[in-house]
């Protein structure tokens, strides 16, 4: 972007910058897809972690990373109070 001029740059931040449906935003399917295999091996690994556990200490240690993961999936959440929206 350093040798283009102002106008040319101008150009360039308006269409990529305006939300036009130019844009490839990927396939709606293949995101499908994706989420029902990733449902399914994550529910493939729950099961199995669940079922390899033995003692009190392990079931205390999922627990801490299950309170983590919610507490990360809430920090990061486009929807919370405080965040603006643009």
């Amino acid at each position: 972007m350093g040798n283009l001029d102002i106008t040319q740059r101008n150009q360039l931040e308006r269409s990529t910058l305006s939300g036009s449906d130019s844009l490839r935003r990927g396939s709606e399917r293949g995101a499908a897809i994706y989420s029902v295999v990733a449902l399914v091996i994550g529910v493939a690994l729950c099961v199995v972690a669940v079922m390899t556990i033995e003692n009190w200490t392990q079931w205390l240690v999922l627990g801490v990373i299950v309170v983590t993961m919610i507490g990360f999936m809430v920090a990061v959440s486009p929807s919370r109070r405080g965040v603006e929206q643009h």
